[in-house]
């Protein structure tokens, strides 16, 4: 089986540019199992949210169908990288008590997903998928950048992006809804790091591939002027969209 793979291009810019999760986070998920034996990341790309689950459960598995990721993973104790498909999950009947998905559901196919998460968890087992849309910065930069993401890049935006721009409230979703707190990752970066985490944008890599230049030479000069003004290194805010649920 194939899978929809937007990253494997860039996977040392996703690894170093993409934002890490918050502890609260972490915190809440080991809430979810009684026990805390083994929590499976799938689509977990350079291993973020593995490693984030490491400080809670005596295991981690985190797979992924792009090795490219993989080799880009960061390693932590406790934490196991398999190349295995999301839709094709190669572990024993009721074996994981926790399965997560980071930013990444919507690519999925769900109802063979799905079909596996039922499979692999245990009894008292949660699923839990979170996402995230355009950060808030200062509305004077948030103005660039949302017209960077819907005039200029807008038209390369694979369809599942659909579900991160709503949250993920419009996605298949057939589990047992557990009540999710509100939370929100920020994170301080200078201009260079918002620019490399633009880099990462599935649409930024499929606009440069089909015109042949790169878009975010020109969101820079643009977003140069009103950045710099107000200082060098400014809060970045996403809020966090959380599906949870048990079978």
């Amino acid at each position: 089986m194939s899978f929809k793979d937007h990253f494997s291009g860039h996977a040392a810019l996703y690894a170093k540019y993409r934002p890490d999760y918050p502890p609260e986070l972490y915190d809440y998920l080991a809430t979810l199992t009684s026990r805390r034996q083994v929590a499976l990341d799938v689509a977990t790309g350079n291993g973020q949210a593995a490693v984030g689950l490491a400080k809670h459960f005596d295991m981690v598995i985190g797979t992924d169908g792009s090795v490219e990721q993989l080799r880009n993973a960061q390693a932590a104790r406790g934490v196991v990288y398999v190349a295995n498909l999301a839709e094709q999950a190669a572990f024993r009947n009721d074996s994981i008590d926790l399965v997560t998905a980071a930013q990444a559901a919507h690519w999925f196919d769900h109802d063979r997903f799905y079909a596996q998460v039922r499979r692999v968890l245990r009894p008292d087992g949660a699923l839990a998928l979170w996402t995230y849309g355009l950060a808030s910065i200062a509305p004077e930069v948030d103005a660039v950048v949302t017209d960077f993401y819907s005039g200029v890049v807008g038209e390369y935006w694979p369809p599942e992006r659909s579900y991160v721009e709503a949250g993920y409230r419009n996605m298949p979703f057939p589990f047992s809804a557990v009540a999710t707190p509100t939370i929100r990752q920020q994170l301080k970066w200078d201009l260079d790091a918002l620019i490399g985490y633009l880099s990462t944008w599935s649409a930024v890599q499929r606009y440069t591939k089909a015109r042949g230049s790169d878009p975010l030479v020109e969101l820079r000069a643009r977003i140069e002027p009103v950045w710099n003004s107000g200082g060098a290194v400014k809060s970045v805010v996403w809020p966090l969209h959380l599906r949870v649920g048990r079978p």
